[in-house]
């Protein structure tokens, strides 16, 4: 499966992962799945000493699964830094966007995150595949520019240019055969409000596709 992905990246205390917070709240209320990926330059541990999966792998183990009924967690070795593409291609399969955090370096489309006080300059130049700039002033760019609070206006473009292309819309409308085009705030309205509608069914309270097809009855015979 072929997931869209969209990194945030930006120069260090620019907001980055505030940012992320909003984009995944936002984009979760209009009915998307979303995964995040955290790059971690320094080396990250979930593990803590004296916890049973800690003593897993101080035992020698090379992959440490921790489960319950809610979650599952993953500690692996590995020998260098993998992909975007890699960890998506092993870990993520249940998921409509994929938002990392970091990865300046990937070709993948990205939002950089700027404040003008912190950094003058951007952190992206040509050729990085810039999908816009999140900013507190106005830069002189050819890149669309987002106030850096605007998550809303954000989700728009990557709705409109990373979801569109590769997953289709989240709501789509035909009628007598003919799909009509819907904005993306009439595709959240109808998807939030069908699911509202459905999701205290007991036939339906984990559904993740919802079809409904509403016919026009033919006149009474007279």
């Amino acid at each position: 499966m072929n997931i869209p992905i969209v990194s945030i990246v930006g120069r260090s205390n620019t907001g980055k992962t505030t940012l992320v917070e909003k984009l995944v709240a936002e984009l979760t209320r209009r009915g998307r799945r979303v995964a995040t990926i955290k790059h971690n330059l320094h080396g990250f541990d979930i593990d803590h000493e004296g916890k049973d999966s800690f003593r897993h792998k101080q035992a020698g183990a090379v992959m440490t699964v921790i489960a319950s009924a809610a979650r599952v967690a993953l500690v692996k070795d590995i020998e260098g830094d993998m992909t975007i593409d890699e960890i998506a291609a092993r870990f993520i399969d249940d998921a409509d966007i994929i938002i990392t955090e970091g990865y300046k370096g990937n070709d993948k489309a990205k939002i950089e995150v700027h404040r003008r006080e912190a950094y003058p300059d951007l952190l992206c130049g040509a050729g990085d595949n810039l999908l816009a700039v999140a900013t507190d002033t106005r830069l002189s760019i050819d890149v669309p520019q987002y106030d850096i609070n605007d998550a809303p206006g954000l989700c728009d473009l990557i709705e409109r240019e990373a979801l569109a292309a590769t997953r289709g819309p989240a709501v789509t409308l035909t009628v007598d055969g003919a799909v009509v085009p819907l904005k993306p705030f009439v595709q959240a309205m109808l998807a939030n409000g069908i699911r509202g509608m459905v999701s205290g069914l007991k036939e339906c309270g984990d559904a993740r596709e919802l079809r409904i097809a509403i016919s026009a009855r033919a006149p009474e015979e007279r």
